[in-house]
C-alpha cells in the first residue's frame, strides 16, 4: 500500500502532551533536524517540527492521528479535509473493531457485528458512526441499543488475562488478529462478508479465519461502513464500563490513553494497593510500567 503525508499544525498548548503520548506507546525516538521529536512505529513515521507541524508519514495518516494521538482535526487545522466515501458491501456483512488497544488502564476488547444489507441504512441514518466521533455518553447510548437489536459477539480480554496471554504472541497484532476471529466466528454465516480494519499485513487476519468460507475485506478506516462503526461502538463502551468497574473496585479513577496522567495515576494505584496488583488493571507492556517503577524508586 502506497505511503502518505499529512501535515497539520498542532497548538503550542499541546505540543508537549503529544509527545508525552507517544512516549507511552510502543515508538522508537529518532533525531530530526528542526524537530521537536520524530517518532518510528505502528507503520507510520510521525514528527512534530519546532514550527509546530506534525508530518505524519503512513498508508493511512488520519487513522494513525485518531488512534495514537488525543488531538482533535478540528484544532488542527485539518477540519478542510474532503470526507471520505463509504464503502459500500453487498449481502450480509460483519464488521469487527477494538478498543483499549492504546490504553494502558482497562481491557483489551473486540466486538463484531452482523447486519443484513437491509438493516445497514436505517443504522446509516440513526446516526452510528466511527467511535471516535462520538462522545462517551453518545457511544454507550448507541450500544445500548445495539445490543437489543443486531447479532454481535464481545471478547474481551480484561488486564490480567491480557497480561498472561500476551508473552505467547510475537506481538498485540497476533492476539489482536485471534480476538477478531473469535468474535467474527460466532457470527459466522455462510457467504457473509468480513470486513475488518487493516491493523496488520492481511496475512494475519486470513490465517486466524482460516477454515471458513466468509469472504474477508481489510481497509484502513475500516469504519467508514456502518457495520465496523456500530461494532467500534460496542467495543468501546464495553471499555469504558470495565474501565469504570475497574475504578470502582479500586477507588481510583484510572485514566484512559497511554500520556503522563496515565503514569501519575499507576504510581498512585501502587502506593495505595502495591505494585504487584498492578497487572490488575493495566497492560504491562506498555513503556508506562518503567515510568511507573521511576516514580516509584524517587520517592
Amino acid at each position: 500500500m502506497s505511503q502518505q503525508t499529512l501535515v497539520v499544525q498542532v497548538p503550542r498548548a499541546q505540543r508537549a502532551a503529544l509527545e508525552k503520548r507517544f512516549e507511552g506507546g510502543a515508538f522508537e525516538f529518532r533525531s530530526v533536524p528542526h524537530a521537536l521529536f520524530s517518532v518510528k512505529g505502528e507503520g507510520a513515521v510521525a514528527t512534530l517540527y519546532k514550527s509546530g507541524k506534525l508530518v505524519v508519514q503512513s498508508a493511512d495518516p488520519l487513522t494513525f492521528l485518531a488512534r495514537f494521538t488525543d488531538l482533535e482535526l478540528e484544532e488542527m487545522g485539518a477540519a478542510d479535509e474532503p470526507a471520505e466515501e463509504a464503502l459500500e458491501l453487498d449481502g450480509t456483512v460483519i464488521g469487527s473493531d477494538e478498543a483499549g488497544k492504546g490504553d494502558y488502564f482497562g481491557p483489551l476488547v473486540v466486538a463484531a457485528v452482523r447486519l443484513e444489507e437491509d438493516e445497514q441504512a436505517g443504522l446509516v441514518k440513526l446516526g452510528i458512526t466511527d467511535s471516535k466521533q462520538l462522545s462517551d455518553d453518545k457511544a454507550l447510548r448507541f450500544a445500548a441499543y445495539l445490543r437489543e437489536r443486531v447479532p454481535h459477539s464481545i471478547q474481551v480480554l480484561d488486564p490480567a488475562d491480557y497480561n498472561g496471554r500476551y508473552p505467547n504472541y510475537t506481538g498485540l497484532n497476533a492476539m489482536l488478529a485471534d480476538l477478531h476471529a473469535d468474535a467474527i466466528r460466532e457470527l459466522a454465516q455462510s457467504g457473509a462478508r468480513v470486513l475488518v480494519d487493516q491493523f496488520a499485513k492481511e496475512s494475519v487476519m486470513r490465517e486466524a479465519l482460516a477454515g471458513t468460507d466468509m469472504e474477508l475485506f481489510q481497509a484502513p478506516r475500516a469504519e467508514r461502513h456502518v457495520a465496523v462503526a456500530a461494532a467500534s461502538v460496542l467495543a468501546r463502551a464495553e471499555f469504558l464500563l470495565r474501565l469504570d468497574m475497574l475504578s470502582s473496585r479500586w477507588e481510583i479513577a484510572l485514566h484512559k490513553g497511554a500520556g503522563l496522567p496515565v503514569d501519575a495515576v499507576g504510581a498512585e494505584f501502587c502506593r495505595a494497593h502495591g505494585e504487584k496488583h498492578l497487572g490488575l488493571v493495566a497492560k504491562l507492556h506498555f513503556k508506562n510500567t518503567g515510568k511507573i517503577e521511576s516514580r516509584l524508586d524517587r520517592r
